[in-house]
């Protein structure tokens, strides 16, 4: 039996804000921490002196290096191509430092910025990337930009990351489908994000409402949200769309008013504190994004009881919904089968409740205990091998 927790740090840029990787870091590490026994220590790049968004377990240390990379965006090109360098600089310099002075067991990075120099520190850990977006879309976070400079860049820094990821001693992706993309890596395995909380309640499916969770962003789809309910709220003027998030609204506010629709049964709400609620207020969702990490809203909303309707974007809901059962998977960006599907379930109550119940049950898998339970495996098989 060992006398020792296992040392684990976590390499991140920031926990101040109220995003998905946050939530799920968070989520991980005070389960790690309180039901594990683990030792753990989160070292942020951002942030200085922001208090964290999520409670942390009080025998979690954080540790803030204060490199400040989001200087950079307020930058201009060449002040921001000479800045990166010389931040790059100090912060290698400092994390190896801190990592010599921890010397875990294990370093897991979130795949930001010190990949690029994270197995070059020879502080004795096993290490481990963790990604948390798709391969395809890893460098494109928002707009659908590209010209030939951009992709033959891009090319040459997937090249250059691919050459990283294979030394690492695993890179553990969120979804099977993901897994296939990465057909050069013999190291990678698939660990999905956790549920991230377990309702004490449940929709009864009787509220004549559909919802959408996420931030007012081109990645999430709500443009094509938007249009798919234009063409059917006349069809059903006792349902209302609700979409939370977080994020600028003015430009969907302007689509709505665009399209015709009816402001009084579509409402762009900001983010709520109380998301289970909304769910279980609900009885219907709906996920448009164009492309995903995993799509943790989609389990969260499945757990609450509702059945979803979900665009079979990259990557993530072809590996929570079972289509047909739980809920229905169209093509990706094809608006009108959206609509469609949208108006079959908001047409029979029968389907609704039969798949509110077969979704409750699909996602026990992605239950916190359970995740728990394959990362812990991760940690143990990498702390113990040769």
């Amino acid at each position: 039996m060992e006398n020792k927790p296992i040392k684990i740090v976590y390499v991140t840029p920031a926990l101040y804000m109220a995003g998905g990787v946050e939530r799920v870091l968070t989520l991980k590490a005070n389960y790690f921490a309180e039901h594990f026994g683990y030792d753990i220590t989160i070292i942020l790049t951002e942030g200085k002196g922001k208090p964290l968004f999520y409670p942390l377990n009080e025998n979690i240390k954080v540790i803030n290096l204060d490199i400040n990379f989001e200087e950079l965006w307020h930058c201009s090109f060449i002040e921001k191509v000479c800045l990166y360098l010389r931040k790059q600089r100090w912060y290698k310099k400092l994390l190896t430092a801190e990592l010599m002075r921890l010397r875990p067991d294990i370093t897991v990075s979130l795949l930001r910025r010190e990949i690029n120099f994270l197995n070059e520190i020879n502080d004795g850990s096993k290490k481990i990337g963790e990604m948390h977006i798709n391969r395809a879309n890893y460098r494109n976070f928002e707009a659908n930009e590209s010209n030939i400079v951009k992709d033959l860049f891009a090319k040459f820094w997937m090249r250059n990351l691919v050459k990283k990821l294979k030394r690492l001693d695993h890179f553990v992706v969120l979804t099977e489908e993901d897994k296939k993309a990465w057909p050069e890596l013999q190291n990678i395995r698939v660990v999905p994000d956790p549920l991230s909380f377990c309702p004490t309640k449940k929709s009864l499916l009787k509220d004549k409402r559909v919802i959408a969770v996420g931030r007012y962003v081109y990645q999430k789809g709500f443009d094509m949200l938007l249009q798919a309910w234009s063409r059917i709220e006349k069809q059903y003027p006792d349902w209302q769309l609700a979409v939370y998030g977080d994020g600028e609204r003015t430009s969907y506010e302007q689509l709505m008013e665009d399209l015709g629709i009816d402001a009084a049964r579509c409402h762009l709400n900001g983010p709520t504190s109380d998301i289970q609620s909304e769910y279980v207020n609900s009885s219907l969702f709906v996920f448009s994004s164009r492309f995903e990490g995993f799509g943790m809203v989609l389990v969260e909303a499945m757990a609450c009881g509702l059945p979803v309707v979900s665009f079979a974007c990259p990557c993530g809901p072809r590996d929570i919904i079972k289509d047909g059962y739980d809920g229905l998977l169209v093509e990706n960006g094809n608006v009108e089968a959206l609509t469609n599907s949208l108006s079959m379930l908001m047409n029979d109550e029968t389907l609704r409740f039969s798949m509110s119940q077969e979704g409750q049950k699909n996602v026990q898998r992605f239950r916190m205990e359970q995740v728990a339970q394959q990362w812990n495996a991760v940690f143990k098989l990498n702390k113990f091998q040769s």
